[in-house]
């Protein structure tokens, strides 16, 4: 090997030591791996800040957008807690769960699809008086799976995809993952049905702001409008369908107050006084159309975007002995009070007509620009690290359609991905499906930070010849080997590594090698390809290597040795079970 070759290398093996260490984020790791390739002039400044540009860099910021539209729009877990109604039992429940989130994870970002769902396993775990344990670790590893099936999926579908265009001028279209993806789910659904009883059933998760807080029974006051399904349904359907999570604590008719009895039925212009956790009221309110008074009252003249923000009551603040009806909170301060939470009182009237008191804890609706400066006047300080959409409007099924109308269009070849994918992304904050601050947050630019990064680093193997070396060795050592066994090389081999690298960065070191692995044995590129995307997505043995794994840890009060317990069996069944299909896919 030259000396460049070996700058490449030994770059590489350095930036992986800091991936182990742990010392910077990962995308930090990615800009010094990056300032160090220049600096040694393996990567010419002129190319420094090409991976910026790179169609990657804007898919996978893309499909994060689209991920957050459907996320929000509260579509699939509606559907979800459909069918939880007639599923009880834990592992009937645990294949409902990973069955979900491993297809959700073929419509959007595997990260996003198990984000949506982890409320519905946390309130099925409570309502079970069981450990989210059970469910969580095996959500994620479903995810992962799921993941597999398009190119949306996950990333390093994405970016095999580009590698196979540099090579033959064909990238990977939407669903051509699908066939492997989908057998492996299958399998690895059947694995997680009978395999859980591996995980901790005692491990319970640190205790979120509002259990610590213990905010549980918000009131809310709502209306049945035109349409609602509410209409003519009696009390009692309504806290069937809500598993009485949710309850109806007056009802008002006109210039009545109507009696609170199971067998009375709604009408249209009810008002209702509920309570409830904010999730269960966001939920209820979605799936029955009702209205929250004031909701759409709060946007300015100036189209400033509306926001919700949770805020608690203090000493010295102006609203203590005042209703927000008194104070004309909406018309003075251009706010609406959305609910109201006592410790240890269960609330009746109006949000508006409750005198507050030191303590109580406000939901408040509001241009999101002049929210932090009303919250100063009226001497209440926000609550922090608690996600509140309550008073939030949805789109309901349009982020559904946008996304469904890119899917069809890269499928079909009419646009590239990148046009296709940028296009819904800027359609969803166009038309409102997703906030442009919500759009913002979205994206992990920590990721984004590292694909621009080390794609010029990850590029330095093929510019200085260093990954036709590496091929060259491993094509030595596959020799020997029969075909299914240099596919199985290539997958262990990316499966090893993800891990300790993040997985798309996994990709970007792994697809040349394997191209490159591919030629020097006269096999077509395809199956090589797609063992790398599979090896690199689907990390079972810890909770560093994928950003799921990662979310599930402190939810699940999980240890890291957790991980290993489900996923080395799960990791052995994809080796033997996915080579053969991917070789049934893509022959050689």
């Amino acid at each position: 090997m030259t000396i460049p070759q070996w700058l490449s290398v030994a770059t590489l093996v350095g930036m992986m030591g800091l991936f182990l260490w742990g010392r910077f984020r990962y995308d930090v790791t990615a800009v010094i791996a990056l300032l160090t390739a220049v600096f040694i002039g393996i990567v010419k400044p002129a190319d420094a800040f090409k991976g910026f540009s790179d169609d990657i860099v804007i898919i996978v910021g893309s499909a994060l957008i689209l991920s957050a539209a459907v996320q929000r729009s509260g579509v699939i877990e509606l559907l979800l807690g459909f069918l939880s109604q007639h599923i009880q039992r834990i592992r009937s429940q645990l294949l409902m769960l990973t069955a979900s989130v491993g297809f959700a994870s073929a419509l959007i970002k595997n990260v996003g699809a198990l984000a949506m769902l982890m409320p519905a396993a946390l309130q099925i775990a409570k309502k079970n008086e069981t450990s989210p344990s059970v469910f969580l670790m095996p959500m994620s590893f479903a995810s992962l799976l799921g993941g597999l099936m398009t190119m949306v999926g996950t990333s390093p579908n994405i970016i095999v995809s580009r590698v196979r265009e540099e090579m033959t001028g064909e990238p990977f279209r939407m669903f051509d993952y699908f066939p492997t993806g989908f057998g492996l789910l299958i399998v690895g659904l059947v694995f997680l049905r009978f395999g859980f009883p591996l995980l901790p059933r005692n491990r319970r998760g640190a205790p979120t702001m509002g259990e610590a807080l213990n905010l549980s029974d918000y009131v809310t006051q709502a209306t049945v409008g035109e349409g609602s399904p509410l209409v003519g349904r009696s009390i009692a359907e309504f806290l069937e369908r809500n598993e009485q999570q949710v309850a109806v604590t007056s009802l008002l008719r006109g210039d009545m107050r109507g009696e609170v009895h199971p067998a009375v039925h709604f009408q249209e212009g009810d008002i209702l006084i509920l309570g409830g956790a904010p999730d269960a009221l966001e939920r209820a309110i979605a799936r029955d159309q009702l209205s929250l008074v004031g909701q759409d009252k709060g946007r300015d003249s100036e189209g400033d975007e509306i926001g919700v923000i949770e805020a608690v009551v203090t000493t010295d603040s102006a609203l203590i002995g005042r209703t927000a009806g008194r104070l004309l909170m909406r018309e003075r301060l251009g706010i609406n009070l959305i609910a109201v939470s006592r410790a240890g009182e269960r609330l009746t009237d109006k949000p508006g007509q409750i005198v507050l008191r030191a303590g109580d804890v406000l939901v408040l609706q509001g241009p999101v620009s002049r929210l932090p400066d009303r919250l100063r006047q009226l001497g209440a300080l926000p609550l922090a690290q608690r996600s509140i959409r309550l008073g939030l409007s949805k789109r309901g099924w349009l982020p559904v359609i946008i996304l469904g109308m890119a899917m069809a269009a890269t499928a079909t070849g009419v646009l590239p991905v990148a046009i296709a994918f940028f296009a819904a992304a800027s359609l969803i904050v166009i038309t409102g499906a997703l906030p442009v601050g919500e759009a913002y947050e979205a994206v992990e630019w920590p990721i984004l930070i590292m694909l621009g990064a080390l794609i010029p680093v990850s590029g330095s193997l093929q510019s200085t010849g260093a990954s036709d070396v590496l091929a060259t060795q491993l094509a030595h050592a596959a020799t020997v080997l029969p075909p299914w066994g240099a596919v199985a090389l290539i997958l262990i081999t990316a499966m090893a590594v993800t891990p300790f690298l993040n997985n798309a960065a996994t990709v970007l070191v792994m697809a040349p090698i394997a191209a490159v692995f591919a030629h020097d044995l006269g096999y077509r590129p395809d199956a090589f390809l797609i063992a790398t995307a599979v090896g690199a997505g689907c990390d079972f043995l810890t909770p560093i290597g994928h950003q799921c794994n990662t979310l599930v840890l402190g939810p699940g009060g999980y240890r890291f040795s957790d991980y290993a317990r489900l996923g080395a069996p799960l990791s052995l069944l994809v080796i033997v079970i996915g080579t053969p299909l991917i070789l049934w896919t893509w022959p050689l």
